[in-house]
């Protein structure tokens, strides 16, 4: 996991556990565009007031900003398609599922990362256990709709790892960067506003505040991610951070009463074995 191990696999699982908590947050809500709008606002209304706090990232990293940025925007709308055709434990495995290959490939591909060949057993692992839920659902319970969306969503989310990793490392500001990511994604949000601006008032306040707090809790959750990156190889980070399919998979069996319930215990078994594996590499 690089040259801090234990603080790069402490933040990256702490990371995973808020990042599966606002998608359950999100998968809920009554009103998912006007959740998805509160929860950039959630993103957003933080990072103006610390924007003054961190240096801005340096010019080096822009292009990368603007590139994640655009990025973002794609994958917040095939998420909220995802939602709205599959179930949390349908759709979020083969997202996150998707993302750490090429993630992988990517960062060898781009950023020059080798990984060993025990932390390939680890994605391996993990990999698999995630295609052990695509793989049985696509046998007649899945959701066509559900499964182009998540993938698409699951390719956004590999594109955007790649581009933040390499982003942040040219930014001379972590923080910084994560701030200014955070800001650029406001116009997302008022499109949003927009596209509901007939049903603003009829909305009940619930739904703002759930929202407005999966919005923090993303933040917080996206912010520990990028920062592992600039101590760990993008492959390692990526694929421990699917330990959230974990935690998403017992969300949906416990809580939304999502069956099959031993199929994704296994998977989530799997995907454990995996993150173990990956940690000691």
């Amino acid at each position: 996991m690089g040259s801090q191990p234990e603080l790069a696999l402490a933040l990256v699982l702490g990371a995973a556990f808020l990042h599966a908590t606002w998608n359950a947050m999100m998968k809920r809500s009554a009103d998912r565009f006007i959740a998805m709008a509160m929860l950039n606002f959630g993103h957003g209304i933080p990072a103006l007031f610390l924007v003054f706090w961190f240096l801005p990232p340096a010019s080096e990293s822009w292009p990368f900003l603007l590139g994640s940025t655009f990025i973002h925007f794609f994958y917040y709308i095939f998420l909220l398609l995802s939602y709205r055709f599959g179930d949390l434990s349908q759709v979020y495995p083969i997202a996150r599922g998707i993302a750490p290959v090429c993630v992988a490939l990517g960062a060898f591909g781009f950023a020059g990362e080798v990984l060993p060949l025990k932390a390939w057993w680890g994605i391996v692992m993990i990999t698999s256990g995630i295609g052990l839920l695509f793989f049985a659902r696509s046998r007649g319970y899945a959701n066509g709709k559900a499964i182009l969306a998540a993938v698409a969503t699951g390719l956004m989310i590999a594109a955007y790892t790649i581009v933040d990793g390499l982003g942040v490392r040219a930014s001379q500001s972590t923080l910084g960067y994560i701030v200014w990511l955070f800001l650029l994604e406001w116009p997302f949000s008022i499109g949003l506003i927009y596209y509901r601006r007939n049903l603003l008032l009829t909305i009940p306040l619930k739904i703002y505040l759930i929202g407005f707090a999966g919005g923090v809790i993303s933040a917080v959750a996206y912010g520990l991610a990028i920062y592992a990156k600039s101590i760990a190889p993008l492959g390692a980070v990526s694929a421990v951070r699917e330990s959230s399919v974990i935690i998403a998979a017992m969300i949906g069996v416990i809580w939304f009463g999502e069956r099959p319930w031993k199929l994704r215990v296994l998977a989530a078994i799997i995907v454990a074995g995996g993150v173990i594996v990956l940690s000691q590499s």
